[in-house]
């Protein structure tokens, strides 16, 4: 769930006085006060009153709560990017409505935004044949971009958009993809039900040579390599600054154990993905190599979708997962995750051979200066040098992570065990993952760091959710071994509070060595973000994670000291004698 909207302003009928005194109190600034920007080229008009949340506010008082802050002035600088719309490149790859972003990127640029996140989606450019690749779009994309001086992140999109949280479009897999799908299901991920999810490729077939002779990752290789050769000017020049590979559904490390196509409905636990024939042939050698053969299933007491753990054998205290059969499957599972991440990252290596990673610009810059491990975050802070913008013209390949924080107070973690991820409460399911992305010098880029335990717990606390938790889990198991962490939001955020949040995790406050993030990437680039209070609660928050201050910094206040007898005594009221 969303956090509590900082603009959630009082209606004028239930202000009373006791509310004001018991709470401080802030102005919302006017429309007519905020309604323009100040640009390089003068000033920059707004949008105003066309979004539901500008709408609200005409009819509402104009005071909003002050929250307590810290201030950021001169923190480590943190680039912030900002994902463009699902559907900017239509499906014959060209460019959607380019006029208008021309004006949205003017004005992200007037603020000082680094640069926009955009997905290079694998079912519009090799879409009818294999091969076949068609980049139109997004070079005319790519070279407004560059125009604005602003950086691109690109996301290797080798999954299909629609049915999931926040997809507005439907960008299947390519149809020559869907084709062969159509004879051969099990190139899917597929539940106990026999149901197919047509998302993404099973990971199964990740050395079978089923799609016309190339294997799932032989196709993502080429797919890389083609970029790679087509937009070699914009590595160049430095315009592209990350690679973020997708290796599951929503571009994420996972398997796809909560559809919400298939019926999945919040804090479902979700099912197992493993019963494609191509899986299932891998469980059941890895049973026979364990010595176990009747092991080479899946659990049977696992429940479904929507069930809560504590209704499951598997998943319930003291259950199925913690038996030697439920820890050798989870960690099969596990482990089919990770070496599909290895796979592709490896070949994303090759496919963009010669051009710089993060790691190596480390040792290029640093190791003739400095003695020991090059530490990343160290290293952005000492002698004055800052690595971050060392790295701006670099490549860094990035890899996203999904925040599944539902059910994490629980023993099993049955939410994350589905998704791939074998973190229990006696197991760290974080730190393998994180060392094969050291093994490729990856950065990490989690999700949910707006999201406050407090906030889930009064929403649904039968959930037993704790983001809070996993995000720290996460960003500490990335940064023990010294590898970039990059986060984003995971629900739409136009609130001070939320901000807040992120700048905590973004710059630990008590972290004795400096950690922070090494990018921040905004979701997304919407007409409400546009709107004028939403757009200056913005401005700000990229201003704090550049490290520049705020003029309307709420600091916490010195508590003042008492008053004594005599300045707290009342004086004594004027008497006027009649005929005086």
């Amino acid at each position: 769930m969303a956090t509590t909207s900082y603009f959630s302003s009082i209606l004028l009928s239930s202000v009373t006085s006791s509310s004001l005194n018991s709470t401080h109190w802030k102005r919302v600034i006017s429309p007519v006060e905020c309604g323009s920007i100040s640009g390089r080229n003068g000033p920059i008009r707004l949008k105003t009153g066309s979004g539901s949340s500008t709408r609200r506010l005409a009819k509402v008082a104009e005071i909003i709560p002050e929250i307590p802050e810290r201030d950021y002035a001169g923190t480590p600088y943190v680039p912030i990017y900002v994902m463009l719309p699902l559907n900017t490149i239509d499906m014959n790859c060209e460019l959607v409505n380019p006029q208008n972003l021309i004006e949205q990127l003017k004005i992200l640029k007037s603020i000082n935004v680094d640069g926009v996140m955009v997905d290079c989606w694998w079912g519009i450019v090799e879409a009818l044949a294999p091969q076949k690749y068609n980049w139109s779009g997004y070079k005319e994309l790519f070279q407004i971009v560059r125009d604005f001086g602003l950086k691109l992140q690109v996301v290797m999109s080798f999954h299909a958009c629609g049915g999931n949280v926040g997809d507005d479009v439907n960008i299947p897999l390519p149809h020559w993809i869907t084709e062969i799908g159509q004879t051969n299901p099990d190139i899917y991920f597929t539940d106990k039900e026999g149901k197919r999810n047509t998302e993404s490729l099973s990971w199964g077939i990740d050395k079978e040579r089923v799609l016309r002779g190339r294997t799932a990752v032989e196709v993502y290789y080429d797919y890389m390599r083609s970029f790679r050769a087509e937009f070699n000017e914009f590595f160049e020049s430095g315009t592209i600054s990350e690679i973020e590979v997708g290796l599951g559904p929503c571009g994420e490390l996972r398997y796809p154990s909560y559809p919400a196509n298939q019926g999945w409905k919040y804090p479902g636990i979700g099912e197992f993905q493993c019963y494609d024939k191509y899986l299932m042939k891998s469980l059941q050698k890895a049973a026979e190599v364990r010595g176990h053969v009747s092991w080479g299933r899946a659990p049977d007491n696992s429940g479904s979708y929507n069930s809560w753990p504590h209704k499951t054998g598997f998943f319930r205290d003291g259950g199925d997962y913690d038996s030697y059969y439920g820890r050798f499957f989870l960690n099969w599972y596990s482990k089919v995750l990770i070496d599909h991440g290895d796979r592709v990252l490896a070949l994303a290596n090759q496919a963009f051979e010669g051009f710089p990673i993060a790691a190596k610009v480390r040792k290029q810059c640093f190791r003739p200066c400095f003695t020991g491990i090059c530490d990343f975050n160290v290293l952005s802070t000492v002698e004055g040098w800052n690595v971050l913008s060392l790295l701006k013209s670099r490549l860094l390949f990035g890899v996203q992570l999904s925040g599944i924080h539902w059910w994490y107070k629980t023993a099993s973690h049955a939410a994350e065990l589905t998704a791939g991820f074998y973190n229990s409460s006696n197991r760290d399911g974080y730190a393998p993952i994180a060392a094969m992305l050291k093994q490729h010098e990856a950065a990490l880029n989690f999700t949910c760091v707006e999201l406050r335990t407090m906030d889930q717990h009064e929403s649904y606390p039968e959930a037993l959710a704790d983001p809070e938790g996993l995000v720290w889990q996460v960003l500490n198991a990335a940064w023990d071994v010294s590898i970039p962490v990059a986060s984003e939001n995971a629900l739409t955020c136009y609130d001070r509070e939320g901000y807040n949040k992120i700048l905590k995790n973004a710059k630990p406050h008590d972290d004795p060595d400096g950690k922070h993030l090494s990018a921040f990437t905004y979701l997304r680039l919407n007409p409400d973000l546009m709107e004028e209070y939403n757009f200056l609660e913005f401005e700000r928050f990229v201003k704090r994670m550049h490290g520049e201050s705020v003029p309307d910094l709420n600091c916490p206040r010195e508590p003042s000291l008492p008053e004594s007898p005599e300045d707290s005594q009342e004086p004594e009221p004027e008497i006027k004698l009649e005929g005086v």
